[in-house]
């Protein structure tokens, strides 16, 4: 193909080839099936809206919680299922004895053209339920009676009469109207990743109010301007982190109540937090009685029949995006969640296992054939693409996230472009790498190169969210970085007064993974609940293995706020280095380049814009007195940060009311000297 070909400006466009993939000429051999995607996923939106295509689309078609589920009327209550399979459907409640009744029995509705449509309602007048009370259905089949839960049900606990998840009415009779207006998508994603329940220090379940009164002050003040709140779709099993989903539109009932979650995200955003969402659409738990399996009967109503619909290693159900029904329950389910409780985006799960057959498993992808070698799910791929579409239609505002591994091409390009519409990607490969190179190579054989080259490994038109360990990172049977870097001698060696060889090693190493990846984000940056100040240990939620303890399921705050531990100065460091965002706006737009990188030496030295100036030296032994760097721009360079502060955990070798000057050296080049001490980084701002 001709350069003018791939060209969008030239005389004779490729219009059915998108943009972005114009504009990678490695992908011309791929040109055909590209398109073949793109068309697929055009036809099947329309096939989805029909007539609303031009009436509204989307936003018009994926109001399914306004419709489905029960819901106060003005003479009592209206409460529709669509379960196609049931031959009858009875409420059971406190009102009938928990008994089939005709009163209760739901009515079959049709088409237009008389015939069945899958959809029953039951009316019921306002004396019939009340304000949390329990209740479930009955749906009867040819061969059995199956006690379910509504699909659409915004309110599920467990019963304590029997302990079972029930559904309870949510009818209040002054419900929380929240007031704060959401805050528009900063330039620079600073990401607080966070679990509602394990957010306190005692040991048990922490609450949405708890975590409302005592961590969103806190984090604000520790500089991030972005919460992603985990696990708020109702799970029945704890442990499971919030990942198999039974209810969701239900808000997990474990900690607080659904006008409870709408205060906390009410009170971030009048705090300026921008709030997003882990959306778990990747797959769903196999319970029955609690979940969507066998809703009507069957097992195709939401999922793949066979081993299609069966997740290898997650031990859950996979959906079947082919259907119109599941596509819209799920993109109702996204419009909800915007509307419903505020939120400002999603975090979408499990994008990888989505969008390839095989679900990514085993698979390497290094080369673009490993993309287009058939093994695409092409439903999956258009339910993602309506999804961003939707929820940029409903929140222009909002941000969507993929959790991603392969790096499909166009998936984080527009949908302007043809691309299929996520904001960013997260940066999978960063914590890898790291982990890697912790337990594999010596401090001596660190490579700054490498990194330079890992950390910025993605497009360049593809916005990722890097970070250094997220949740993942922290699950018993693996380690923090921190802890992976001093283990049990955090036990005994964490004060500020013991200048512990292993200890201090840790905190500088790990002050400079953190820079290194912050400093070289294209989008954003994350970190999880407690890892800014280096929380020790694992994460272990209650099970049979550990005797149901909650000692791991927690986060010891009281380590961060000890002023004699350096976990304090862990912490010093992390604000210290976020504060840069707020010198410079758009810090994640900013354009970098490497000034200088010596392999032997272990120091690499880059700057963003024009303004801030990197310096790393790796060398676990080797300090540089008046170390040159060639090229930089000139003026004078002043320090903003420095990992080796002792207020950052370090030696304090470095003098930081210094000012240094560029000048010319005896090849008349600009050259900046700095004082690098071994198993530092510095941070300097430029003034011309």
């Amino acid at each position: 193909m001709s350069p003018d070909s791939r060209n969008p400006h030239s005389a004779n466009p490729d219009r059915e080839t998108p943009l972005w993939a114009q504009q990678d000429e490695w992908l011309a051999p791929y040109y055909e099936e590209i398109r073949a995607w793109r068309r697929y996923i055009k036809e099947r939106r329309q096939l989805f809206l029909g007539s609303l295509a031009t009436r509204g689309g989307l936003a018009a078609w994926t109001c399914g919680h306004l419709y489905f589920g029960l819901h106060r009327t003005t003479t009592g209550w209206v409460l529709r299922e669509y379960a196609p399979a049931a031959r009858a459907i009875y409420l059971l409640c406190d009102a009938n004895g928990w008994q089939k009744a005709d009163a209760y029995r739901f009515t079959p509705l049709h088409s237009s053209e008389g015939t069945p449509s899958g959809e029953w309602s039951l009316e019921l007048p306002a004396t019939a339920l009340h304000h949390l009370d329990y209740y479930k259905l009955l749906i009867c089949t040819a061969d059995e009676e199956l006690e379910r839960i509504p699909a659409y049900a915004n309110y599920v606990v467990q019963d304590p009469r029997d302990y079972s998840f029930c559904t309870r009415v949510w009818s209040p009779e002054q419900p929380y109207r929240m007031t704060a207006p959401s805050p528009k998508r900063p330039d620079t994603l600073l990401i607080y990743e966070c679990h509602i329940g394990m957010s306190g220090e005692e040991l048990g379940v922490a609450t949405y109010e708890q975590f409302r009164k005592e961590r969103l002050p806190y984090i604000v003040s520790s500089g991030y301007n972005t919460l992603q709140i985990m696990a708020v779709q109702e799970h029945p099993y704890y442990g499971s982190y919030g990942y198999h989903v039974s209810n969701f539109f239900a808000p997990s009932s474990r900690f607080g109540t659904p006008d409870e979650l709408k205060r906390l995200v009410d009170e971030a955003h009048a705090l300026g937090l921008y709030v997003i969402m882990d959306l778990v659409h990747s797959h769903a738990v196999r319970n029955e009685a609690e979940g969507l399996a066998r809703y009507d009967g069957t097992r195709t109503l939401f999922f793949h029949e066979g081993s299609r619909g069966e997740h290898p290693q997650w031990d859950s159900l996979c959906f079947d995006y082919g259907r119109s029904e599941v596509v819209h329950y799920l993109l109702s389910n996204c419009h909800y969640w915007l509307t419903e409780y505020g939120f400002d985006g999603f975090r979408f799960d499990g994008v990888t296992s989505m969008i390839y057959l095989d679900h990514g498993l085993e698979r390497s992808f290094l080369t673009y054939e490993d993309y287009y070698d058939g093994c695409i799910d092409r439903d999956a791929l258009t339910y993602l693409t309506l999804a961003n579409e939707l929820v940029h239609a409903v929140k222009p505002s909002a941000t969507t996230i993929a959790e991603e591994v392969s790096g499909l091409p166009g998936l984080c390009e527009s949908l302007a472009i043809g691309g299929y519409g996520f904001d960013y990607r997260l940066a999978m490969n960063v914590p890898d790498y790291w982990i890697k190179l912790i337990k594999e190579q010596p401090d001596e054989a660190w490579n700054p190169e490498n990194m330079w080259y890992e950390l910025r490994n993605h497009r360049p038109t593809e916005r990722t969210i890097s970070y250094a360990e997220s949740h993942d990172q922290a699950l018993v049977g693996d380690k923090t970085i921190i802890f992976r870097l001093i283990d049990s001698d955090m036990y005994w060696h964490m004060q500020q007064s013991d200048w512990h060889d292993r200890v201090m090693r840790g905190i500088a190493l790990c002050n400079m993974i953190r820079l290194m990846t912050f400093a070289t984000m294209c989008g954003g940056y994350l970190t999880f609940m407690g890892n800014e100040f280096g929380h020790p240990e694992w994460i272990d939620f209650p099970r049979q293995g550990n005797g149901y303890s909650y000692q791991y399921a927690r986060r010891q705050w009281s380590l961060r706020t000890n002023g004699l531990l350096r976990y304090a100065q862990l912490a010093h460091f992390d604000e210290k280095m976020l504060a840069l965002c707020q010198l410079e706006p758009c810090f994640a737009e900013l354009p970098d380049y490497c000034y200088h990188s010596h392999t032997e030496r272990q120091v690499i030295v880059f700057m963003r814009g024009d303004a801030l100036l990197f310096t790393f030296n790796y060398s676990p032994t080797e300090s540089y007195c008046d170390y040159a760097i060639e090229g930089v721009p000139t003026g004078q360079y002043e320090l903003l940060l420095d990992s080796d502060a002792v207020a950052c955990g370090g030696f304090g070798r470095i003098d930081s009311s210094v000012r240094h000057h560029t000048r010319s050296n005896a090849e008349g080049r600009t050259e900046l000297r700095l004082y690098l001490p071994a198993r530092s980084a510095q941070v300097y701002r430029r003034k011309p």
